[in-house]
C-alpha cells in the first residue's frame, strides 16, 4: 500500500521543495514511534467534532474507521511512510484521504501540526513513563530481596573510599533504595505535568471553531487542559523536566555501578555479578569484565547529554512554535530508550548478584573499623570526646605496628592508653556489637534494616 506523495501543506509554495530540504527537514524517520498517540489523538479530535456539529456523525465513524485501517497497516509494516509528507501526522492525514477521500480533509478542522504534534510527544511520553515505572519498581524489590537476604552480613562502610565503619550489606542496599524511592517520587510529579492537554491552541492563537477542550482531555485522559494557547503550542519544558529526572536516576545507577565494579574487583571480591552479566577479554581468557555497569555508568553521560540537548534548544525560542522544536523528541526518545534499557539490566542483574560475605567481614576487619565505638565507649565512661579520640588514635597506631585490630589488642595493651577502658570493652569492639549499637531509625542495626525493609515492601504494595 503506498501513501499519496501529495504534499498537503505546500500549496503556499511556488516551486517544489528543494530533495535535499525536503529529506534534511523531515522527522518522519524518528517521529513514526508516535503513530499509535497521534492516531489516538485524532480520534478524539473527530469524536469532538462531531460531538460540536463540526463533523456529522457519519463522517465521525468514517474517519474513526479510516485511523483504525491505518493503524492495523503500520502495525503489520503495510504501511509505506513517505520523507515527502515530512512526519508522522501528515503521513496518516495523506493516507487517511486516500482511504476515504474528501471527508479525510475534514479531519484537521480546528486544529495545527503546531497542538498536534504538542499533544503526540506528550500522550507518547505519558505512555512510556509506565512501563519506566514498572522497571524501577522491579529494581527496587530486586535491592529489597538483596538486603532482606543479607541483613546481617557485615561489610565495611567506606569514606573517601577508605574504611571507616562497619555497616551491613543490606543497610547498604536500602541507601540505594532510598536513592530509587526518590526518583520515583520524581517521576510521579514530572507525570503531572506531562498529562496537560495541548490540543486546542491550534496554531498559536486558538480556533474559530466551537471546539470541546474538556471533552478532548477526557477522552484521551489528561488531568488538565494548557491554558493559553501561546504556551501550549511552544512548551517543552516537560519534557526537560523527564529528562532532569532521567539524569538524576541513571547518575544514581551510575553510582551503583561504581561500587559494583570496585567490589567485583579482585582486589575486592565482595561480590559476583554471574557469567550473564558480564564479558570475557579478547585477548586475556581469565578476565571476566563487568560490561553491564560499566556501559551504564558511560550511559549516563548520554542522558546528560540530552538534557543539555534540550535545554539548549529551548533557551532562545521567541513564542511561540518554531521548527527548532523537532529536535526535541531524538534526545527525548533516545532517554526513554536508555533509560528503560538500563533498569531492565539492573533488576536482571541485582537479581543473579551473589555476596561473598567473608571476604567482605575479613576486609572490615583490616581497616579499624570500631575504633568510633571504643572512642564512644570512652566518651560513655566521662572521658571527654577529643580526648578519647586521642586515645583511639594512639591505639589504632600501636594496631599498626603490631599487625592487629583492635579487638585482637588484649586488655593490657589498650589501658596503656587509658586507664578507663576495662573489660566491656571488647563488647564493642566485635563487628557485630558495632552495627547492632547503632539501633535506631536509619541505623545500620540489623533490626533496624528489617524494619525499614518491611516498611519500604508495604510501600510497594
Amino acid at each position: 500500500m503506498t501513501t499519496a506523495n501529495k504534499k498537503l501543506s505546500s500549496a503556499r509554495l511556488t516551486q517544489p521543495t528543494n530533495a535535499f530540504v525536503e529529506e534534511f527537514t523531515a522527522s518522519v524517520q524518528f517521529d513514526q514511534r508516535m503513530y499509535a498517540q497521534d492516531i489516538q489523538g485524532s480520534v478524539a479530535h473527530a469524536t469532538m467534532l462531531a460531538k460540536v456539529d463540526v463533523l456529522t456523525n457519519e463522517e465521525r465513524d468514517q474517519i474513526i474507521a479510516g485511523l483504525n485501517t491505518i493503524k492495523t497497516e503500520i502495525e503489520n509494516d503495510q504501511f509505506e511512510w513517505s520523507i515527502a509528507q515530512e512526519d508522522v501526522h501528515m503521513n496518516i492525514e495523506a493516507r487517511l484521504i486516500a482511504l476515504i477521500g474528501e471527508v479525510g480533509k475534514k479531519l484537521h478542522t480546528g486544529r495545527s501540526r503546531n497542538d498536534q504534534v504538542a499533544t503526540d510527544v506528550r500522550l507518547y511520553l505519558r505512555d512510556m513513563i509506565t512501563p519506566i515505572r514498572s522497571e524501577l519498581k522491579r529494581l527496587q524489590i530486586a535491592l529489597l530481596d538483596v538486603a532482606e537476604r543479607e541483613a546481617e552480613t557485615i561489610l565495611p562502610g567506606f569514606t573517601h573510599l577508605q574504611t571507616a565503619q562497619p555497616v551491613t550489606f543490606g543497610h547498604h542496599m536500602m541507601a540505594w533504595y532510598e536513592m530509587l524511592r526518590r526518583d520515583t517520587e520524581r517521576l510521579a510529579d514530572c507525570e503531572k505535568r506531562v498529562n496537560s492537554l495541548p490540543l486546542g491552541a491550534a496554531a498559536l492563537a486558538g480556533t474559530t471553531f466551537p471546539i470541546d477542550r474538556e471533552l478532548t482531555a477526557e477522552l484521551l485522559g489528561f488531568d488538565r487542559i494548557c491554558l493559553n494557547s501561546l504556551d501550549a503550542v511552544s512548551d517543552r519544558d516537560f519534557a526537560i523536566e523527564f529528562n532532569s529526572f532521567a539524569s538524576l536516576l541513571m547518575m544514581h545507577l551510575s553510582r551503583f555501578s561504581e561500587e559494583l565494579i570496585i567490589w567485583a574487583s579482585a582486589q575486592f571480591d565482595f561480590v559476583d555479578l554471574g557469567d550473564a552479566f558480564c564479558t570475557g577479554s579478547s585477548i586475556m581468557p581469565q578476565k571476566k569484565n563487568p560490561d553491564v555497569p560499566e556501559l551504564i555508568r558511560g550511559k549516563t553521560s548520554r542522558v546528560y547529554g540530552n538534557m543539555f540537548n534540550l535545554f539548549t534548544l529551548m533557551k532562545n525560542q521567541p513564542l511561540a512554535y518554531n521548527k527548532d522544536n523537532q529536535e526535541d523528541k531524538e534526545p527525548l526518545f533516545d532517554t526513554i530508550d536508555t533509560l528503560l534499557g538500563s533498569l531492565r539490566v539492573y533488576a536482571d542483574m541485582m537479581g543473579a548478584i551473589t555476596v561473598k560475605p567473608d571476604n567482605m567481614r575479613n576486609a572490615a576487619l583490616r581497616g579499624y573499623a570500631t575504633a568510633t565505638d571504643l572512642a564512644d565507649y570512652l566518651v560513655r565512661k566521662d572521658v571527654p570526646f577529643r580526648d578519647a579520640h586521642e586515645v583511639v588514635g594512639l591505639s589504632v597506631a600501636y594496631g599498626i605496628k603490631q599487625n592487629k585490630d583492635l579487638a585482637e589488642l588484649s586488655l593490657e595493651e589498650l589501658q596503656q592508653f587509658s586507664a578507663h577502658i576495662s573489660e566491656d570493652v571488647f563488647d564493642v569492639l566485635t563487628l557485630e556489637g558495632s552495627v547492632a549499637a547503632r539501633d535506631h531509625l536509619g541505623g545500620t542495626a540489623p533490626k533496624q534494616v528489617k524494619a525499614a525493609i518491611k516498611q519500604a515492601r508495604s510501600q510497594q504494595q
